[in-house]
């Protein structure tokens, strides 16, 4: 089970840390991903890590401006996102998948059930 906190509502240009506890099970044969649904919209990949070697990948859209990073020891994982932007406002979900598929969110194994970011303008 992924659970994923720390949203809120903040202003353009401020940050916010979200992360992503797993209990009952350990993510380090997992890919960690971030996705994101705004409203009326599908929801998108921001960004993943690797839970081997910490390698992380990050969509376009958030690129210099968000960082995941891993805690092994808390077995979690965390959104660092920096400069926000009203585009920013989504629900985030993280999500944990074996495979290499990124982007293909049916393929999936795991996810949390979001988190709300607003950032007004």
């Amino acid at each position: 089970q992924l659970q994923a906190s720390g949203g809120g509502l903040v202003q353009a240009g401020d940050s916010l840390r979200l992360a992503c506890a797993a209990s009952g099970r350990t993510l380090s044969s997992y890919r960690m991903g971030w996705f994101r649904q705004a409203p009326g919209k599908e929801r998108e990949f921001v960004g993943g890590i690797m839970w081997s070697g910490g390698s992380t990948y990050y969509a376009d859209s958030v690129k210099g401006r968000f960082t995941i990073s891993r805690d092994s020891a808390k077995n979690m994982v965390f959104l660092q996102m920096n400069s926000l932007k009203p585009e920013d406002t989504a629900v985030y979900y993280c999500a944990a998948i074996r495979r290499d598929l990124w982007y293909k969110q049916s393929e999936y194994d795991y996810w949390g059930q979001g988190t709300q970011v607003t950032v007004s303008s």
